[in-house]
């Protein structure tokens, strides 16, 4: 009855009063409404629809638009600055490309990270799922890899030094957000074959124009020379000699071919084609005074005596040596 009569007496007035009071007519604090924590849709969390009905504030407020995935926050207080124009961390694809690269010589796989703040870039290697570099450090044993940051284009490239076949794969560089974002790139490392066309020995008649033909397959960039040795000696096409020349046709594949005119019992030995990036290739040349043998012209390869094509060929040469 006391207590009945206690709020029977509480004026208007004075339940205001209590109202803005840090308390509640009962002595206890008063819990203060905030808003909850955003949390990202992909973490899994759901409202307590219970609780907010429960807690609802009597005022209805318009409903905000949902978050883009450019605006979801990451857990670090950096984040809490970003504004809806601004993408965060992201990768600029066009410097960012497969590579293929030559055994033995440094290849580097190019990862050009915008907006990285305070994040870190990382390589990883597919074929075993290997962390191979965070930052600039490295976390292999394997010390040929190496990251590489240029802070004035915002590239982060991985260094592979000495490689090998066995590199060739897939490497994915991981900006480290909430959750990791990720970029492949695919590592093709090829040895470059050479040959010559009629290898390992050709026979020539005197008289005839010896055409060798040499070969470059597999190589990323045409080589930026091709040097001839006969027995050991640097070829020179302005020799007293004479007659004696060479063309190339760079490309996907290169041929260079070498054409000595009026073959002379002089002319046989050893010649080889050295690329300058790819391995020499050898053949033996035999200039022959009549004899046939069996191995004389091997099948497919260009007849030398064929009027049409001897004829061609030195057409080219002319050509060329008269630029």
């Amino acid at each position: 009855p006391g207590i009945t009569k206690s709020l029977q007496t509480f004026s208007e007035e004075q339940f205001l009063s209590e109202l803005s009071d840090d308390r509640s007519p009962l002595g206890r604090p008063t819990v203060r409404s905030r808003p909850a924590p955003y949390l990202p849709a992909s973490f899994g969390f759901q409202p307590n629809m219970h609780y907010q009905q429960q807690h609802q504030h009597p005022r209805q407020h318009p409903q905000q638009p949902e978050a883009t995935e450019n605006e979801i926050y990451d857990s670090d207080e950096s984040n809490l600055l970003r504004t809806p124009l601004d993408r965060g961390p992201h990768f600029d694809l066009s410097a960012s490309k497969n590579i293929t690269a030559l055994v033995g010589k440094t290849a580097y796989l190019n990862c050009r990270v915008k907006s990285l703040g305070n994040k870190t870039v990382s390589w990883v290697r597919h074929r075993d799922i290997h962390l191979l570099t965070v930052g600039r450090f490295t976390y292999t044993s394997d010390q040929r890899f190496q990251a590489v940051h240029n802070p004035q284009t915002d590239d982060w490239s991985l260094q592979i030094r000495y490689p090998q076949k066995r590199d060739t794969g897939v490497y994915e560089c991981q900006i480290s957000t909430t959750p990791p974002v990720g970029h492949s790139m695919f590592l093709s490392v090829v040895e470059p074959i050479t040959t010559i066309v009629g290898a390992p020995e050709m026979f020539i008649n005197t008289g005839s124009t010896v055409n060798l033909t040499c070969i470059v397959r597999n190589s990323p960039e045409p080589p930026s020379t091709i040097m001839w040795t006969h027995n050991n000696q640097e070829i020179n096409y302005d020799s007293p000699r004479g007659g004696v020349s060479v063309i190339t046709e760079k490309g996907e594949t290169t041929t260079s071919y070498l054409l000595i005119q009026r073959a002379k019992p002089t002319d046989t030995g050893k010649y080889v084609c050295s690329p300058s990036n790819a391995d020499p290739y050898t053949v033996n040349v035999h200039i022959l005074n009549g004899e046939h043998p069996a191995a004389m012209q091997h099948a497919g390869q260009l007849r030398l005596g064929d009027p049409v094509n001897v004829l061609l060929l030195w057409l080219i040469s002319v050509l060329l040596g008269r630029r």
